[in-house]
């Protein structure tokens, strides 16, 4: 028998798209174990969450190191000895030690609200506004030692609205990070979503020319 295809995330908040992706595999469009779920924060609704659905957790905080690499060490031998074959970042509000991410560069993905490379980093929504763009969106990309600069995998895009603060454009864009994210996971679960480092994603062996597209819900070239 096969063995199941093993996911992790690490979260550092309430854990929506965490939630996103335990409804996805209740509903069977997730191919995969949602084995641990992880987080620096002892209050993370997303521990709460994962618990009520049974899936393992665990919490490891800075203070408890000597450094933020040792931390990060630490925390990758926990998902190392976990078997994971999958690691999700969603809202987890680090910044990685790139030594020791390495290994895990294709194994690795982080969802992010912007239309990367635009806003990296934080405050999206209000530098999207504050440019007067006329779309936002969300992005969903391999992760490396480079902030928010690891290859893009698919994109979610949205229409900025007049009136649109913040707080609507978050709102709006995370209905669409809820439909992106499971759906890249359950492809790189079933083999279809593959990375050749260091920046060549291929989608069914062919080479990816630019990022997919989130049409009603649906991943499209």
């Amino acid at each position: 028998m096969a063995k199941p295809f093993r996911i992790a995330v690490l979260a550092s908040g309430r854990g929506s798209n965490l939630a996103a992706l335990i409804q996805a595999h209740r509903a069977g469009q997730l191919p995969a174990e949602l084995a641990l779920v992880g987080s620096d924060k002892a209050n993370a609704g997303a521990l709460e969450l994962a618990a009520e659905a049974g899936i393992e957790t665990f919490v490891l905080r800075q203070r408890d190191f000597d450094s933020r690499r040792d931390f990060d060490f630490a925390l990758f031998d926990q998902l190392a000895k976990a078997n994971i074959d999958l690691l999700v970042l969603a809202g987890f509000m680090r910044i990685i030690d790139g030594d020791a991410l390495r290994p895990w560069v294709g194994r690795m993905i982080n969802i992010h609200p912007s239309l990367l490379p635009k806003y990296r980093g934080l405050h999206t929504h209000r530098r999207a506004l504050e440019a007067g763009d006329r779309e936002h969106g969300a992005s969903v990309h391999y992760v490396t030692a480079e902030l928010d600069g690891g290859p893009v995998i698919a994109q979610s895009r949205l229409a900025i609205e007049s009136g649109d603060t913040e707080q609507t454009l978050a709102q709006r864009l995370l209905v669409q990070e809820h439909q992106l994210l499971p759906a890249v996971a359950a492809w790189i679960a079933e083999g279809r979503l593959t990375l050749d480092p260091p920046d060549r994603i291929r989608l069914d062996g062919v080479e990816l020319a630019a990022p997919l597209r989130l049409e009603a819900g649906q991943l499209v070239r």
